[in-house]
Protein backbone atom coordinates (compact mmCIF):
# COMPACT_ATOMS: atom_id res chain seq x y z
CA UNK A 1 0.00 0.00 0.00
CA UNK A 2 1.36 3.60 -1.11
CA UNK A 3 -0.06 6.93 -0.96
CA UNK A 4 -0.05 9.68 -3.47
CA UNK A 5 -1.04 13.59 -3.09
CA UNK A 6 -2.98 15.98 -5.52
CA UNK A 7 -3.16 19.10 -5.56
CA UNK A 8 -6.04 20.74 -7.71
CA UNK A 9 -6.84 24.35 -8.62
CA UNK A 10 -3.33 26.18 -9.16
CA UNK A 11 -3.53 29.08 -11.37
CA UNK A 12 -2.41 32.86 -11.35
CA UNK A 13 -5.30 33.66 -8.96
CA UNK A 14 -5.10 30.94 -6.56
CA UNK A 15 -5.32 31.28 -3.08
CA UNK A 16 -1.59 32.06 -2.33
CA UNK A 17 -1.42 32.04 1.56
CA UNK A 18 -3.15 28.38 1.64
CA UNK A 19 -0.53 27.48 -0.90
CA UNK A 20 2.70 28.64 0.78
CA UNK A 21 1.41 26.84 3.88
CA UNK A 22 0.61 23.21 1.92
CA UNK A 23 4.12 23.65 0.34
CA UNK A 24 5.50 24.05 3.35
CA UNK A 25 4.04 21.14 5.10
CA UNK A 26 4.67 18.89 2.32
CA UNK A 27 8.63 20.07 2.22
CA UNK A 28 8.88 19.40 5.74
CA UNK A 29 8.04 15.74 5.32
CA UNK A 30 10.14 15.11 1.90
CA UNK A 31 6.30 14.85 -0.21
CA UNK A 32 5.96 15.53 -3.40
CA UNK A 33 2.42 16.04 -4.73
CA UNK A 34 1.16 16.32 -8.57
CA UNK A 35 0.16 20.12 -8.87
CA UNK A 36 -3.15 20.28 -11.27
CA UNK A 37 -2.00 23.68 -13.48
CA UNK A 38 -5.50 25.55 -14.91
CA UNK A 39 -3.43 26.79 -17.72
CA UNK A 40 -6.05 29.93 -18.47
CA UNK A 41 -8.39 30.24 -15.63
CA UNK A 42 -11.83 31.64 -16.50
CA UNK A 43 -13.41 30.20 -13.68
CA UNK A 44 -14.95 32.96 -11.19
CA UNK A 45 -14.66 30.30 -7.85
CA UNK A 46 -11.16 30.16 -8.54
CA UNK A 47 -10.20 34.67 -8.21
CA UNK A 48 -9.76 34.66 -4.66
CA UNK A 49 -6.28 36.82 -4.98
CA UNK A 50 -4.76 39.39 -7.44
CA UNK A 51 -2.97 37.88 -10.57
CA UNK A 52 0.32 36.66 -9.38
CA UNK A 53 2.55 37.46 -11.96
CA UNK A 54 5.01 35.32 -10.15
CA UNK A 55 3.13 32.77 -10.40
CA UNK A 56 4.48 31.00 -13.29
CA UNK A 57 8.27 31.28 -11.64
CA UNK A 58 6.92 29.52 -8.20
CA UNK A 59 4.93 26.78 -10.39
CA UNK A 60 8.94 25.93 -12.12
CA UNK A 61 10.13 25.83 -8.46
CA UNK A 62 7.92 23.16 -7.40
CA UNK A 63 8.94 21.05 -10.94
CA UNK A 64 12.44 21.26 -9.86
CA UNK A 65 12.41 19.73 -6.45
CA UNK A 66 10.22 17.24 -7.63
CA UNK A 67 6.81 17.61 -7.30
CA UNK A 68 5.16 16.90 -10.80
CA UNK A 69 3.24 19.50 -12.84
CA UNK A 70 -0.17 18.24 -14.36
CA UNK A 71 -2.48 19.26 -16.80
CA UNK A 72 -6.04 20.53 -15.15
CA UNK A 73 -8.08 21.50 -18.35
CA UNK A 74 -7.95 24.33 -20.05
CA UNK A 75 -9.72 27.13 -18.05
CA UNK A 76 -11.73 25.40 -15.71
CA UNK A 77 -15.63 27.10 -16.79
CA UNK A 78 -18.20 23.89 -16.38
CA UNK A 79 -20.19 24.16 -19.78
CA UNK A 80 -22.29 20.55 -19.24
CA UNK A 81 -23.71 19.25 -16.74
CA UNK A 82 -22.29 15.47 -18.16
CA UNK A 83 -20.62 13.02 -15.92
CA UNK A 84 -18.96 11.16 -18.84
CA UNK A 85 -16.87 8.04 -17.99
CA UNK A 86 -15.90 9.32 -14.56
CA UNK A 87 -19.56 10.60 -13.29
CA UNK A 88 -18.07 12.36 -9.59
CA UNK A 89 -19.92 15.07 -10.46
CA UNK A 90 -22.52 16.09 -13.10
CA UNK A 91 -20.79 18.98 -14.69
CA UNK A 92 -17.57 18.84 -16.78
CA UNK A 93 -15.48 21.59 -19.03
CA UNK A 94 -15.30 18.40 -20.91
CA UNK A 95 -17.55 15.68 -21.39
CA UNK A 96 -20.56 16.11 -23.74
CA UNK A 97 -18.43 18.54 -25.82
CA UNK A 98 -18.12 17.71 -29.76
CA UNK A 99 -14.24 16.40 -30.35
CA UNK A 100 -13.46 19.40 -32.38
CA UNK A 101 -13.90 21.99 -29.01
CA UNK A 102 -12.35 19.64 -26.94
CA UNK A 103 -9.47 19.66 -28.94
CA UNK A 104 -9.59 23.30 -29.24
CA UNK A 105 -9.15 23.47 -25.24
CA UNK A 106 -6.38 20.86 -25.04
CA UNK A 107 -4.48 22.31 -27.92
CA UNK A 108 -5.18 25.41 -25.91
CA UNK A 109 -4.16 24.45 -22.61
CA UNK A 110 -0.72 22.44 -23.72
CA UNK A 111 -0.11 25.66 -26.01
CA UNK A 112 -0.29 27.77 -22.81
CA UNK A 113 1.79 25.47 -20.72
CA UNK A 114 4.61 24.93 -23.43
CA UNK A 115 4.78 28.82 -23.54
CA UNK A 116 5.99 28.63 -19.69
CA UNK A 117 8.39 26.00 -20.04
CA UNK A 118 6.12 23.45 -18.88
CA UNK A 119 5.42 20.06 -20.71
CA UNK A 120 3.07 18.31 -18.40
CA UNK A 121 2.61 14.12 -18.64
CA UNK A 122 -0.96 14.23 -16.48
CA UNK A 123 -4.15 15.05 -17.12
CA UNK A 124 -6.36 16.14 -14.89
CA UNK A 125 -10.25 16.93 -15.29
CA UNK A 126 -11.85 19.43 -13.47
CA UNK A 127 -14.72 17.77 -11.18
CA UNK A 128 -13.06 14.79 -12.21
CA UNK A 129 -15.48 14.58 -15.77
CA UNK A 130 -14.47 13.48 -18.80
CA UNK A 131 -15.13 11.29 -21.57
CA UNK A 132 -13.93 9.29 -24.72
CA UNK A 133 -13.82 12.14 -26.56
CA UNK A 134 -11.40 13.89 -24.31
CA UNK A 135 -9.29 11.24 -24.88
CA UNK A 136 -9.10 11.64 -28.59
CA UNK A 137 -7.98 14.67 -27.88
CA UNK A 138 -5.70 14.36 -25.84
CA UNK A 139 -3.97 11.51 -28.07
CA UNK A 140 -4.27 13.74 -30.99
CA UNK A 141 -3.20 17.27 -29.28
CA UNK A 142 -0.97 16.73 -27.03
CA UNK A 143 1.63 13.53 -25.85
CA UNK A 144 0.01 13.04 -22.66
CA UNK A 145 -0.94 9.33 -22.14
CA UNK A 146 -1.91 9.34 -18.50
CA UNK A 147 -4.92 10.46 -16.40
CA UNK A 148 -5.11 11.19 -12.80
CA UNK A 149 -8.65 10.07 -11.75
CA UNK A 150 -11.05 7.05 -11.39
CA UNK A 151 -12.09 4.14 -9.32
CA UNK A 152 -9.54 1.10 -8.74
CA UNK A 153 -6.72 0.04 -6.67
CA UNK A 154 -3.81 -0.13 -9.06
CA UNK A 155 -3.15 2.12 -11.61
CA UNK A 156 -4.51 0.23 -15.61
CA UNK A 157 -4.09 0.71 -19.06
CA UNK A 158 -7.57 1.45 -21.00
CA UNK A 159 -8.22 3.35 -24.43
CA UNK A 160 -4.29 3.75 -24.76
CA UNK A 161 -4.21 5.57 -21.34
CA UNK A 162 -2.37 4.88 -18.37
CA UNK A 163 -4.70 5.10 -15.28
CA UNK A 164 -3.55 6.35 -11.85
CA UNK A 165 -6.75 6.06 -9.48
CA UNK A 166 -8.07 8.93 -7.34
CA UNK A 167 -10.39 7.43 -4.73
CA UNK A 168 -10.42 9.52 -1.68
CA UNK A 169 -10.44 13.41 -0.36
CA UNK A 170 -8.35 13.96 3.04
CA UNK A 171 -6.02 11.86 3.98
CA UNK A 172 -6.63 9.03 6.25
CA UNK A 173 -4.76 5.45 7.00
CA UNK A 174 -6.17 2.89 4.59
CA UNK A 175 -5.45 -1.08 5.42
CA UNK A 176 -6.03 -2.20 1.65
CA UNK A 177 -3.03 -3.12 -0.71
CA UNK A 178 -3.19 -0.77 -3.45
CA UNK A 179 -1.89 2.42 -4.44
CA UNK A 180 -4.48 5.62 -3.40
CA UNK A 181 -4.56 9.63 -4.22
CA UNK A 182 -5.59 11.69 -1.92
CA UNK A 183 -6.81 15.12 -3.51
CA UNK A 184 -6.85 18.20 -2.02
CA UNK A 185 -8.21 21.59 -3.04
CA UNK A 186 -5.62 24.51 -1.20
CA UNK A 187 -8.11 27.38 -2.16
CA UNK A 188 -10.87 26.58 0.28
CA UNK A 189 -8.85 24.20 2.93
CA UNK A 190 -9.08 25.55 6.26
CA UNK A 191 -6.51 25.88 9.50
CA UNK A 192 -8.54 22.03 10.69
CA UNK A 193 -7.65 21.02 7.28
CA UNK A 194 -4.07 22.00 7.09
CA UNK A 195 -3.74 20.71 11.19
CA UNK A 196 -5.14 17.24 10.38
CA UNK A 197 -2.76 16.51 7.11
CA UNK A 198 0.14 17.68 9.37
CA UNK A 199 -0.91 14.86 11.84
CA UNK A 200 -1.49 12.64 9.68
CA UNK A 201 1.67 13.00 7.62
CA UNK A 202 4.54 13.22 10.98
CA UNK A 203 2.88 9.61 11.66
CA UNK A 204 2.64 8.14 7.86
CA UNK A 205 5.61 10.29 5.59
CA UNK A 206 7.39 7.13 4.96
CA UNK A 207 4.00 5.56 2.83
CA UNK A 208 3.98 8.16 0.72
CA UNK A 209 5.30 8.53 -2.73
CA UNK A 210 5.32 10.73 -6.01
CA UNK A 211 3.72 10.64 -9.38
CA UNK A 212 7.58 11.35 -10.46
CA UNK A 213 8.82 7.71 -8.78
CA UNK A 214 5.89 5.56 -10.06
CA UNK A 215 7.04 2.68 -12.13
CA UNK A 216 4.23 2.21 -14.66
CA UNK A 217 6.10 0.46 -17.50
CA UNK A 218 4.18 -3.25 -16.38
CA UNK A 219 0.80 -1.51 -15.33
CA UNK A 220 -1.83 -4.09 -16.70
CA UNK A 221 -5.78 -3.23 -17.86
CA UNK A 222 -7.86 -2.95 -14.79
CA UNK A 223 -8.38 -6.90 -12.94
CA UNK A 224 -12.34 -8.22 -12.57
CA UNK A 225 -12.00 -6.52 -8.56
CA UNK A 226 -11.27 -3.21 -9.68
CA UNK A 227 -14.22 -3.33 -12.43
CA UNK A 228 -16.43 -4.50 -9.35
CA UNK A 229 -15.28 -2.34 -7.32
CA UNK A 230 -16.02 0.91 -9.60
CA UNK A 231 -19.13 -0.36 -10.57
CA UNK A 232 -19.97 -0.80 -6.60
CA UNK A 233 -18.54 2.43 -5.81
CA UNK A 234 -20.42 4.50 -8.89
CA UNK A 235 -23.95 2.65 -7.85
CA UNK A 236 -23.39 3.51 -4.15
CA UNK A 237 -23.81 7.17 -5.32
CA UNK A 238 -26.39 7.02 -7.06
CA UNK A 239 -28.69 6.08 -4.44
CA UNK A 240 -27.12 8.74 -2.20
CA UNK A 241 -27.22 11.62 -4.52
Amino acid sequence: MKYLIRLDDACETMNLKNWLKIEAIFDAYHVKPLVAVIPNNEDSGQLIDPYNEKFWDWVKQLEQKGWNIGLHGYNHVYVTKDGGINPIQKRSEFAGLPLKDQQEKIKNGILKMAAKGFHPSIFVAPSHTFDLNTLEALKSKSNIRIISDTMALFPYKKHGFTFIPQQIGAVRSIWLPGLFTFCYHPNTMCDEDFEHLDRFLSKNHTKFTSFNELNLKQVKPKTWFDKLLSFAYFKFRKLFR
